[in-house]
């Protein structure tokens, strides 16, 4: 197998095309190639590239950066001398002078597959930029660790922001270069693309379902360290709108169901059992206890679940995060009216909606928790619905097998 960067430097063809013009790439420490080079260093050694400028997204181009809402300064690469643009500092979207730096952008960066990970949106204006300055956008693609599953709401219109490029749900299933294509599509843009394909991709081939096992995995933001984390984020990544620990502070963030100082895990674990065990196939769910060094409940010993969508316990076609999440959220409240699930605080630079909300792209996930009448099956058929429709409009955008 391939991905975008490798097959792009294997290719004369290629190489030949990008002769004569200006370079940039977008990158962070997962864009590397088969060899673990990092792809600013690979792209350099080529005579045929003329390498003018680079991007960091959020966290950076190092990576350095650990939380939301920690800014990047633009920087001189030492090595190379160019400028590196952070889009999470001044700006999130590319200015006119960033886009003058290159004539073709190449956007390397891995995803999780799910629409709240700012590096979606990134590419969205990026392409929207390019489309303005008549600027070429070639994204090296790179697979969706998650793989094919689709799932959650759509966002509404009205609720876009950083975290929210378009309607689309929370575990969208394509690739950044498939993603690429919706985009121009969706949003009618004009703009020279190309994705160079991942080569030999089954996002539905055991035992990876997404990400291949014959490649490293290397953290492409400070908390998502292995291919579990990639799985469970389109669930656990709505923690971070909750006074709930996500495990930030852990060696094993974003992998937790729940974690809280003054919650008993395993009557959680009980309730959900009772409420929608549907929900819960797929992974394994395990009572574990943590002390944050940082973040949430910093210093105190927390009660939580920690999922394994791993190994023997992983099913991929059942396995659903973003409904186990509502479900914990959902049992949390039934045992405790009145336990402060939702965190009031500026979230992505959003700071008139609950955060809760700016993650989910509208207020129904919420609003189904703290509706005692509410059902799971109430959930389920808004959630479903949403979901067929979103495959429908991505149908034509599919580089890969679908399954």
């Amino acid at each position: 197998m391939k991905f975008g960067i490798d097959s792009l430097l294997a290719s004369p063809d290629l190489l030949k095309m990008l002769e004569g013009k200006r370079v940039s790439l977008v990158a962070h420490p997962a864009s590397v190639t088969e060899d673990l080079t990092h792809s600013l260093d690979a792209l350099a050694a080529c005579d045929s590239v003329n390498l003018t400028s680079a991007f960091g997204p959020q966290h950076g181009l190092k990576g350095d950066k650990q939380d939301n809402m920690v800014e990047t300064a633009d920087a001189l690469d030492p090595v190379y001398n160019i400028p590196v643009y952070s889009l999470y500092g001044e700006v999130r979207r590319p200015s006119a002078e960033m886009m003058d730096s290159a004539d073709v952008f190449l956007f390397d960066l891995q995803d999780l597959g799910c629409r709240i990970y700012t590096f979606v949106t990134t590419l969205l204006y990026l392409l929207e930029e390019a489309s303005k300055a008549g600027k070429e956008v070639w994204v090296l693609d790179r697979p969706n660790p998650a793989g094919r599953p689709v799932e959650g709401t759509l966002l509404l219109p009205g609720q876009e922001s950083f975290v929210g490029a378009g309607p689309m749900p929370m575990r969208h299933g394509l690739t950044m270069g498939e993603m690429g294509h919706w985009f121009i599509h969706h949003f009618g843009l004009d703009v020279a693309y190309r994705v160079v394909p991942i080569e030999g991709w089954q996002p539905a081939k055991s035992p990876g379902f997404g990400w291949p096992d014959n490649r490293i995995w290397i953290n492409p933001s400070p908390n998502a360290a292995n291919v579990n984390m990639a799985r469970a984020y389109a669930g656990t990544v709505m923690l971070e709108g909750t006074n709930l620990s996500e495990g930030r502070g852990t060696t094993r963030p974003l992998e937790v169901l729940f974690g809280a100082p003054d919650l008993d895990a395993r009557a959680v674990h009980a309730e959900m059992t009772r409420i929608a065990p549907d929900w819960m196939k797929g992974c394994a769910l395990r009572e574990c206890w943590f002390t944050p060094t940082f973040h949430k409940h910093s210093g105190m010993l927390c009660h939580g679940l920690m999922i394994h969508a791993e190994g023997r316990f992983y099913d991929h076609n059942a396995f659903r995060p973003w409904r186990l999440q509502a479900l914990a959220f959902k049992a949390i409240r039934e045992i405790d009216p009145d336990y402060p699930i939702w965190r009031d605080f500026p979230y992505e630079y959003e700071f008139d909606r609950l955060a809760i909300d700016v993650i989910n792209g509208g207020a129904a996930l919420r609003q189904w928790v703290d509706d005692a009448a509410a059902e799971p099956g109430d959930l389920e058929s808004m959630a479903a619905q949403d979901e067929q429709e979103w495959k429908a409009a991505i149908a034509d955008h599919l580089i890969y097998p679908a399954g």
